[in-house]
């Protein structure tokens, strides 16, 4: 069997420039002029896109799209190696086309648009001439489809759609949102009437949707698909935060190693204090293990699909909130009272690992699927024992060993032996 740990040396290189171009251009783009990669601004763009431009130049423009799509077509072990790098720099996403919630929204047109409705909208988002909302949570309801009430009404050659949504992320800003409803999903455009974007929360939106009408041909995939467009979408979304999530927790995890080594206490370098020394060791191999999980989940969804993989990205999504948490928090006090402010990473890391928990689905909803899934794979026991119930196993043995203990007393005393010990305990 094939088992192996390396990656190609071609991609290797690209992983090179990747890293040096995100700290040599990325990164100073963020801090002197944050918000630049996903404005319209001309001004912006002049500084943005030509970064981009080195990106596509390189051929890892949408890294998570196939090659008919106008990505790449690498798969998605690749994108994650690509992440574990994009993920410690706010705008690289961007810059490499690879942010969401615009991702999932392109994988959604791609999968089930028309001609008509990718030449309208996923060319445009794959340009970053536009961009996106994904508009699915209810306030009654949270994350659950079958707790919705945002319903559209087919009138003449119009939907007409009713409702209210919480937690729209960045659906002020987008151009396009997409409104999931009882019946289907609708593109609606930001601008359109009765679309009324709530002042609060500024990030992620509760807007009304109030009467808003919008052609015929707005509506993505089948009438009554929602709930299947939704699960192909939030699948690769999740898959994506974890991989992502993976370089937010090497980040801290950088950060509090080399705090570690720099600042003193008690008469030695903090680093060797046992209870910081744990701190380390335990971060290291959590996030080992979170590493792994996510490149194998993304490996098995390369090598079937999405469905397929579906119990193992339920694991990353409630496992990479988990490092997240643990390991931002010991880095934030390692870190000290510098890491309780917004002079470093880590205290906006920390403060995000309780959204990660809920984004998506809540991690609760994700362990009752892991297991359900995993339990499916398994029987009860027959009879009142275990099947590991030791004496009922041994008594199965000897009738395959029964003929040479009736033949030879030292054997068969050397077998009474093993038995007298389980009794004695």
């Amino acid at each position: 069997m094939a088992w192996d740990f390396s990656t190609e040396p071609e991609f290797q290189a690209q992983l090179d420039w990747v890293a040096e171009f995100c700290a040599n251009e990325v990164e100073p783009l963020d801090l002197v002029f944050p918000g630049a990669a996903w404005s319209l601004n001309p001004k912006a763009r002049a500084l943005a896109d030509p970064l981009k431009q080195q990106v596509k130049d390189r051929g890892l423009w949408a890294l998570f799209l196939d090659k008919d799509l106008g990505g790449p077509g690498f798969g998605q072990l690749k994108l994650a190696l690509l992440n574990e790098i994009l993920g410690r720099y706010r705008s690289a996403p961007v810059i490499f086309g690879t942010a969401a919630p615009d991702t999932g929204n392109m994988e959604m047109l791609a999968a089930y648009g028309t001609p008509e409705q990718k030449e309208r909208w996923l060319t445009p988002l794959l340009n970053q001439q536009i961009f996106s909302a994904y508009s699915m949570t209810e306030p009654q309801g949270g994350s659950d489809p079958n707790l919705f009430k945002t319903h559209a009404v087919r009138d003449g050659d119009e939907w007409v759609i009713s409702g209210e949504k919480w937690f729209t992320s960045a659906g002020a800003r987008a151009d396009i949102i997409f409104v999931m409803c009882t019946n289907g999903m609708f593109v609606v455009p930001r601008d359109t009437a009765g679309v009324e974007i709530q002042g609060y929360p500024p990030l992620h939106n509760h807007i009304r949707y109030n009467n808003v009408r919008v052609p015929a041909d707005h509506l993505l995939g089948p009438e009554d698909g929602a709930k299947v467009l939704a699960q192909r979408r939030l699948g690769g979304g999740r898959i994506h935060h974890a991989m992502r999530t993976v370089a937010q927790v090497r980040l801290a995890f950088d950060m509090m190693c080399e705090r570690a080594l720099s600042r003193e206490s008690h008469g030695k370098v903090i680093a060797e204090h046992q209870m910081v020394a744990e701190a380390i060791a335990d971060s290291y191999a959590e996030i080992t293990m979170l590493r792994l999980l996510v490149l194998w989940t993304a490996w098995t969804i390369d090598n079937s699909s999405t469905r397929e993989a579906r119990t193992q990205i339920a694991a990353c999504k409630y496992t990479m909130a988990k490092v997240l948490r643990d390991v931002s928090y010991r880095a934030l006090h390692i870190m000290g009272s510098l890491g309780t402010t917004n002079l470093t990473p880590l205290q906006a890391m920390y403060a995000s690992a309780p959204t990660m928990a809920i984004a998506d689905g809540v991690d609760e909803v994700h362990k009752v699927t892991v297991a359900r899934n995993v339990l499916k794979g398994y029987e009860p026991h027959p009879g009142l024992w275990p099947t590991e119930y030791i004496p009922a196993k041994r008594d199965e043995a000897r009738k395959k060993f029964a003929s040479l203990i009736e033949s030879d007393p030292d054997l068969a005393a050397w077998a009474d032996a093993a038995v007298r010990a389980t009794w004695r305990g």
